[in-house]
């Protein structure tokens, strides 16, 4: 656990070598993915300046989110969303990345009463039938209906791609991904947020064009 501080150091100074290799013109945002860690690991991360720290699993984060509610911490729900569950994920996420249907977001927007969330959509880049998100080619449409939600703020698109080793084709998936979101605000969207990288290919991301980085492991070590 000694090591969370130096590896948040470590990521940083990959960023700041990507940003300068790659002329990047954007500050990029760390999100600590926290699932299956401790209240200590986490505290010892928000110590060495982390603030944005990722959750997929509900119960399991509501108990951490009580724990540290005197920090300064923005929360992300970064799973996947069950239903019965959206009421609960409002109440104590800033933000919400994984949303894939029409009807989750009605019902994110239904309880969203006291605060407008920021939301992410979920976009299936490879149309991989194991994990969520709607195909790329739906992801207009879909912003298109939710522009009548007034509760939430959408932010931006997210992504998992099929995992690969080589570092030119990570970065030829995520271009494909950063074509879609420019294309997205040539419509007039006005997209800030570009979620996509995690441990094994942020360096890929965010030479391709992503601001915002979901990183577990290569902080807080495998999970057990």
């Amino acid at each position: 656990m000694n090591n969370i501080s130096a590896n948040i150091d470590n990521i940083f100074l990959d960023i700041n070598q990507i940003i300068e290799e790659y002329s990047v013109n954007q500050n990029i945002t760390l999100i600590a993915v926290s699932k299956k860690k401790s209240v200590e690991a986490i505290k010892i991360a928000y110590d060495s300046g982390q603030r944005d720290f990722g959750e997929n699993y509900l119960q399991e984060s509501v108990e951490k989110i009580k724990a540290l509610k005197d920090l300064n911490i923005n929360w992300h729900f970064i799973g996947s969303i069950q239903s019965n569950k959206v009421k609960h994920i409002v109440e104590n996420f800033d933000w919400i990345h994984s949303v894939d249907s029409f009807k989750i977001a009605e019902k994110i927007n239904k309880f969203c009463l006291q605060k407008k969330i920021n939301m992410c959509i979920q976009v299936n880049l490879n149309d991989e039938e194991s994990k969520s998100g709607i195909p790329i080619h739906a992801v207009k449409d879909f912003l298109r209906d939710c522009q009548s939600l007034e509760n939430i703020n959408i932010r931006g698109l997210m992504t998992i791609p099929r995992p690969e080793k080589n570092f030119n084709t990570q970065l030829e998936q995520f271009k494909i991904m950063k074509e879609c979101f420019d294309q997205m605000n040539m419509n007039n969207f006005n997209l800030d947020t570009l979620s996509m990288g995690m441990s094994n290919d942020y360096k890929a991301a965010i030479a391709a064009g992503s601001n915002m980085i979901r990183v577990g492991t290569k902080i807080f070590g495998e999970r057990i």
